[in-house]
């Protein structure tokens, strides 16, 4: 695949690898070539070239990859309808139906953005997948595109190249590896890591290439010796090596806390062999060669990942005491650990809409089982996420052998509705490792699980939804509630309802306007109020989400109470005790969560509907946005106290190993307990550390503060308010 920035792929270029791949179907590219040029004409990229090179590539791609004819077409012609004045109509004269669907499907695909509001992201994601689910070379199609995109960003704005960046590691990458377009999803993360951190990408391309002579002669002693084995074997095969790609090594290195001198498998070999028997052969060969490290062995054959790859992975300790890995595989399984599954139209296998895949897409199918039944937007993206990602993996055994692979963090009842719906549904306890564990044991590979039913169980506990951790099993028990109990699920969404709106002050049939509930039900797809109550009813969106689309859309002001639900009440306010409300007397007093008020701060009370009066710090941000004539004065009578209280502070740091050890020794040489503890990453590649600790008094506070100020690392620290 060639780079933007070193070739230019030219028609001829890309007409001389038609006319090897596809002989008889020069004419119709040609064709759809001769559009695109008319159409682009006098149109130009970011870089100054003409735009015709854009779709040249991206179509040039598709043939390395070796996609059909049509999708090929389909490439070229694909921003088209967009951007000229080509019409669909145009395309699906000319081209047919087939190309013109796949056209427009990418067309649809340009609009999404993924940087938006979580709501909308989510919409953009289910798009995205009900296009996929139409025909997966929509998406093959759109990371091409992207691809060529992301060679050439460095001929936009800082702000469209941070936002592509992110779009690419955080979407279309994982989605390349979910599809194991493995040589896609290298260089998107590669491209996206040059310009999200730069400074990691320069250090490790110059560090990298520093000993890559070196590397080269170790690696080049290595295969000679593998070929020794394989000729001993009697077996006929390739051996190869290659350098891990950059993200990969920045993974390892953010990940284990390491340098770059200690990260030793910098390159991988490869030996590739004619049949499953070889593979192992040779296995059994090298571990008699080198020693094998323990727990590092992982048999993707046997256990093939989500994304259909199969391979042996070893890590050996070599005669010099280094360690490298070793991967060893068929030339079919080599296919689709480089191809994925555009293997099955680069051999020939050509497909395209789901049902035709075998089961080999059976996670998106997955996905539009679920979309239909959860609207809240934050759990839809955290198990998109979690489902696009094969980076983590369990691996467990049911107890006649069967595999079931599992995301990290699955647990026991996630295994049983891995088995069947039906399975999950009467489960009544699992055993580990022949031992009763309970339903949230977290799985690890290898374990045996034996899921325990019973014919007599009325099904799921709501509390469930709360165990369960992949999106398959969170769906299958929303099904539950969903199709078993309707009636219940309405009256119980409806209660919740009219509760929450009552601790906003408020009835919810004054909030159940006409316009109200048909803006809600035509941003969350629902076909009236009733399946609202049962969507609330069953957790398939989620109370917070409805009721704050009510309250907005009457325009009812509720900042004081979601002040009030987060505040945390702690005494009745008096003259012997620590707060006085001017012109309060034995007046319920509740300390506001979003600032957290201690002993010594300066104080000012908001008085709440039925609930006392609620404390915040003079310098809140909330007070702004709350009734400014139920504000009243409020002091500290009594600034010593046994009470604790909580107070957080953040502390922005450089990024450097030892930092965040050197906070929390502070913290602990203060004898504080720590409540909670956070850290991040800013845009500056700052270290964010968010830490709320456990105070009596505000001399405390500040100490703790001047101490941390003192850290060599430490660029500032300051207490958070919302």
């Amino acid at each position: 695949m060639n780079k933007e920035d070193t070739t230019e792929i030219t028609i001829e270029n890309l007409l001389s690898k038609v006319r090897y791949y596809y002989p008889k179907d020069e004419g119709i590219i040609k064709k759809a070539f001769d559009l695109a040029f008319s159409a682009h004409d006098g149109q130009f990229r970011a870089s100054g070239r003409p735009y015709i090179t854009h779709p040249t590539v991206v179509a040039d791609i598709l043939v390395d990859l070796g996609l059909d004819v049509p999708a090929i077409c389909a490439a070229l012609l694909h921003d088209t309808v967009e951007d000229t004045d080509v019409t669909d109509e145009k395309i699906r004269t000319e081209f047919g139906d087939e190309i013109a669907d796949l056209v427009k499907g990418v067309t649809k695909l340009d609009k999404l953005q993924f940087n938006s509001a979580e709501e909308e992201q989510a919409e953009n994601i289910r798009k995205m997948f009900f296009a996929m689910a139409k025909d997966i070379r929509v998406l093959i199609i759109k990371l091409a595109d992207r691809l060529h995109n992301m060679r050439s960003l460095q001929y936009l704005s800082p702000e469209r190249q941070q936002r592509m960046a992110r779009e690419s590691l955080d979407i279309y990458a994982p989605l390349a590896g979910r599809l194991g377009i493995s040589q896609i999803k290298c260089e998107l993360e590669d491209l996206s890591l040059k310009y999200l951190d730069k400074e990691a990408y320069d250090y490790l391309a110059k560090n990298i290439a520093l000993k890559k002579e070196e590397r080269q002669i170790f690696v080049d002693k290595m295969i000679v010796k593998l070929k020794e084995i394989l000729k001993e074997l009697e077996i006929e095969g390739e051996v190869s090596g290659r350098t891990k790609h950059f993200y990969s090594i920045y993974k390892k290195m953010k990940n284990q806390g390491k340098t770059l001198s200690e990260i030793y498998d910098l390159t991988a070999l490869r030996v590739i062999v004619k049949s499953l028997k070889e593979c192992y052969s040779v296995l059994g060969a090298i571990h008699a060669q080198w020693k094998p490290i323990p727990g590092r062995f992982k048999d993707y054959i046997a256990v093939p990942k989500p994304n259909l790859y199969q391979s042996l992975h070893t890590t050996v300790i070599t005669e010099v005491g280094m360690p490298f890995e070793i991967q060893i595989r068929t030339e079919e399984m080599h296919k689709v650990a480089e191809y994925g599954i555009a293997a099955h139209w680069k051999y020939k296998e050509g497909i395209t809409g789901v049902s035709q895949l075998d089961g080999k897409l059976n996670w998106i199918k997955e996905v539009l089982v679920y979309e239909g039944d959860l609207k809240d937007s934050k759990e839809f993206l955290d198990l998109i996420r979690r489902d696009i990602s094969i980076s983590n993996e369990v691996y467990c055994f049911t107890p006649k052998g069967d595999v079931r692979n599992l995301t990290a963090g699955a647990t026991a009842l996630d295994f049983a509705y891995a088995i069947h719906s039906e399975v999950g549904n009467k489960c009544v306890g699992v055993k580990v490792n022949s031992k009763i564990v309970p339903l949230d044991k977290v799985l690890e590979n290898g374990d045996v699980v034996e899921v325990l039913i019973s014919s007599n169980s009325k099904g799921p506990s709501r509390d469930w939804l709360k165990i369960v951790k992949t999106s398959g099993a969170k769906a299958k028990i929303r099904q539950f509630f969903k199709r078993e109990l309707r009636d219940e699920n309405i009256k119980t969404g409806k209660s919740m309802l009219e509760r929450e709106a009552k601790r906003h002050g408020v009835e919810l049939g004054k909030l159940l306007t006409p316009e109200a509930v048909n803006n809600i039900c035509e941003r969350y797809r629902f076909a009236s109020l009733e399946e609202v109550y049962a969507a609330v009813g069953y957790g398939g969106v989620s109370i917070n989400q409805i009721m704050f689309k009510l309250l907005n859309i009457n325009n009812v002001q509720t900042t004081s109470d979601e002040q009030e639900n987060r505040a945390r009440v702690l005494r009745k306010s008096g003259k012997g005790n620590m707060v006085e409300i001017k012109g309060y007397d034995d007046f319920l007093v509740r300390f506001s969560r979003c600032c957290s008020p201690v002993p010594g701060d300066e104080i000012v009370g908001y008085i709440s509907r039925g609930r006392g009066v609620c404390l915040h710090r003079a310098d809140c941000h909330t007070l702004k946005s709350l009734e400014k004539e139920r504000l009243v004065e409020a002091h500290w009578i009594n600034k010593n106290s046994e009470n604790t209280f909580g107070a957080t502070i953040q502390i922005v740091m450089e990024d450097k190993v030892g930092a965040f050890a050197e906070l929390t020794k502070v913290i602990a040489a203060e004898k504080l307990p720590i409540m909670s503890i956070n850290a991040r990453k800013d845009r500056n590649k700052n270290a964010i550390a968010v830490v709320t600790v456990e105070i009596t008094n505000h001399e405390q506070l500040n100490q703790l503060i001047a101490r941390l100020e003192t850290l060599p690392n430490t660029i500032k620290v300051f207490r958070t308010t919302m």
